[in-house]
């Protein structure tokens, strides 16, 4: 059975805006000295996309008709402008209607509230895509300087798979890592059309084989309790319970803590790094 006449020129157009992009253009690693041909691979579309190279290779060939899903993901992955998404979606036959975007997120002032009064207990408040939307000065102290990372990158999951430092920072790193994963998983659950959050997972399976691996597993979790322990330049060996506060407000953003028992060397470590803090302290609102 030959290819639709749509199907083959949707296939066409995908391979011809494909062959325009650098790598570079999508964030991706520039390893343009490699390649045979001017363009993205078309595994690397696919993992953009979060779909299978198979998927996106019988896409292009004509021999697929792709869902609406599946055309938005391949849509931003290829960085298509209006004009062309309106095409690419005539051409497959399925309605042009783009998911409602969610206003910019900005953190509740009661948590802001809360968390300026928690000068010696490390904490964050997370958002959507459990992106770090603020935090106090002892928690940009214990685990990373978080004004210094670009607004469209604070998300924590980013920062603890593209910062080489968070392999150091956390003593097992891998079961941090691989948790952060399974609740962004829970993340993708809540918001499956979020493009900003399709857009991350699609840029780390490309760049780090652990999370391609990890979220291809499909486990989940959410962001409630546990432990951690994290071996700190200033402060030493670190053992922190960390909590989650949710705001009623908006419980898409949560209040993140990390605590010891008074008296125990983490809870006197946690003292010498809000003195060392206190002297090294940047501006901790944000979005």
């Amino acid at each position: 059975m030959s290819p639709s006449p749509h199907l083959s020129e949707l296939g066409e157009f995908l391979k011809a805006r494909r062959a325009e992009l650098t790598p570079r253009a999508v964030g991706l690693p520039d390893s343009a000295g490699q390649r045979r041909v001017a363009g993205l691979r078309r595994e690397e579309v696919a993992q953009l996309a979060a779909i299978s190279t198979d998927y996106y290779t019988r896409l292009e060939q004509g021999r697929l008709p792709a869902s609406a899903p599946v055309l938005e993901a391949v849509a931003r992955a290829l960085d298509l402008d209006e004009d062309q998404r309106r095409y690419v979606f005539g051409l497959a036959g399925k309605e042009t209607a783009r998911p409602r975007r969610r206003a910019q997120q900005k953190v509740q002032p009661q948590l802001r509230r809360v968390l300026d009064d928690l000068a010696a207990t490390p904490a964050i408040v997370m958002g959507r895509r459990m992106d770090v939307l603020a935090w106090n000065p002892l928690a940009a102290a214990m685990v990373t300087d978080f004004a210094a990372v670009p607004e469209k990158h604070r998300n924590y999951v980013r920062i603890l798979f593209t910062d080489p430092a968070m392999r150091n920072l956390y003593a097992d790193w891998k079961s941090v890592a691989r948790m952060a994963v399974a609740q962004l998983r829970m993340e993708a659950a809540k918001y499956p059309d979020d493009p900003r959050l399709t857009a991350l997972v699609g840029e780390l399976c490309v760049q780090d084989t652990d999370f391609r691996t990890w979220w291809a597993a499909h486990q989940v979790a959410t962001l409630s309790v546990g432990s951690k322990t994290l071996l700190h330049p200033v402060a030493g060996e670190l053992s922190l319970d960390w909590d989650t506060l949710t705001a009623s407000t908006d419980p898409d953003q949560q209040l993140v803590v990390w605590t010891a028992e008074v008296g125990s060397p983490t809870h006197d470590g946690l003292r010498i790094l809000a003195s060392w803090a206190a002297d090294h302290a940047r501006p901790s609102t944000a979005t």
